[in-house]
């Protein structure tokens, strides 16, 4: 691809530094109720309780008092030294730079459309991070939040797609980031929230269908963005479209399930087959159109 010398995003969140622990802890008033109601019985221990709980809510401590969870997290990592290597700040900016070229080409599309693109944030975490959706992993790979507008990725997703999937080349990894900015557009067109609320209604089966449905949407949308951004900026070069498209079949379902279970479950697919994935961003390749994206007829 040629990236280098591009426009990079203001819109990224470095919290590689950040250090997150999740979960129930022992501390704090939990931890004690048993020896107050020893002291001041059942009636003694609720008015205790009741007493510090309001005393929490009024001074916004209420978690920490309770000892009902905690998260930890180290100094903002603007202010810390994260230890990163040559390869690792050289995935940083392009990273930075594909965001970029994705905000560029959808702020023009919607423009188009008489509507205003709200650019995404990208996180960028080692491990664990905490999103507006919950607490993510770097297990879960890439992910988008529609709660927070925010793209997470753990960089070592990237060795993954290279060396466990078999799908090398930065090209893979920009068609990666743009699936998960086509969730945002997703989100600001307001296809996720009818989709999660069809689903709530939906057998499990028929609620991974939809699911389907909305990653190969989410697909079509990161061909069109290569599409544009190439029309624009020529920034694909021989061999691209072939990563790009080794990439969509690499983490289709049916190859996940060989890979984990040693056969395939189409009823419990969540993100469409490899031949679905890779016709659906061909489409949005070919096409540059959001109305040849209709996943759902």
């Amino acid at each position: 691809m040629r990236w280098r010398g591009n426009r990079q995003s203001h819109n990224v969140e470095d919290r590689r530094g950040n250090r997150v622990s999740s979960g129930s802890s022992a501390g704090g008033l939990l931890r004690f109720l048993p020896l107050i109601y020893r002291l001041l019985g059942f009636k003694g221990t609720a008015i205790a309780v009741i007493g510090i709980a309001a005393y929490g809510l009024f001074s916004g401590n209420l978690t920490q008092i309770l000892g009902a969870g905690s998260v930890q997290n180290s100094s903002s990592s603007s202010n810390q030294v994260i230890k990163q290597s040559a390869e690792e700040k050289e995935m940083v900016k392009f990273i930075s730079v594909i965001l970029a070229d994705t905000e560029d080409t959808w702020k023009v599309l919607f423009q188009q459309k008489g509507l205003q693109y709200q650019e995404p944030q990208l996180v960028l975490f080692r491990n664990k991070v905490k999103s507006g959706c919950g607490y993510g992993s770097a297990q879960m790979g890439p992910f988008y939040c529609p709660t927070d507008q925010k793209v997470y990725i753990d960089l070592s997703f990237y060795d993954d797609l290279k060396n466990r999937y078999q799908a090398p080349g930065d090209f893979a990894q920009a068609y990666v980031i743009a699936h998960e900015i086509g969730h945002h557009v997703q989100n600001l067109l307001g296809t996720s929230g009818k989709v999660h609320k069809a689903k709530q209604k939906l057998s499990k089966t028929k609620a991974n269908q939809l699911s389907v449905k909305l990653e190969l949407q989410a697909d079509c949308y990161a061909g069109i963005w290569a599409n544009h951004a190439n029309r624009s900026r020529q920034i694909l070069e021989s061999g691209d479209i072939t990563e790009g498209l080794n990439a969509a079949s690499a983490i289709g379902d049916d190859q996940l399930q060989k890979q984990s279970q040693g056969y395939v479950n189409p009823d419990s697919f969540t993100h469409g087959s490899s031949e679905q994935r890779v016709k659906w961003f061909k489409t949005g390749l070919n096409k540059g159109s959001l109305s040849d994206c209709n996943t759902f007829s």
